[in-house]
């Protein structure tokens, strides 16, 4: 699938970068071994206001619907009604991130 491969979504992290969207956290594309072998990738988000892994890739290899996985915590996260703000902030940009990768792979598909 070639909007999985580490450079189309390196470049599609630029051009989201390029948006000006107000992103606090990291957002960057990590390697992922196709099954096949193929240089995949997907994109992890670093969030400034909560330590939960989270990564956006497409639902299931062939699916052009892409998702957000949070990945389960063992502590609770305790936040202050600004530290919620920012933690909503964040996913709000995470969402959008998230269509803008559909938009892009939907695009690139016909």
């Amino acid at each position: 699938m070639p909007f999985r491969s580490q450079d189309t979504l390196q470049e599609w992290l630029d051009e989201f970068h390029a948006l000006g969207y107000p992103v606090t956290g990291t957002l960057k594309v990590l390697p992922q071994d196709g099954e096949d072998g193929s240089n995949t990738g997907l994109v992890a988000v670093s969030l400034h206001n909560a330590s939960t892994v989270t990564y956006i890739q497409p639902e299931s290899q062939g699916s052009h619907r892409w998702v957000v996985t949070l990945e389960p915590r063992e502590d609770a996260v305790v936040l202050d009604a600004a530290g919620l703000h920012g933690l909503a902030s964040e996913l709000s940009i995470a969402s959008v991130l998230c269509s803008f990768l559909q938009a892009k792979s939907q695009s690139v598909s016909g």
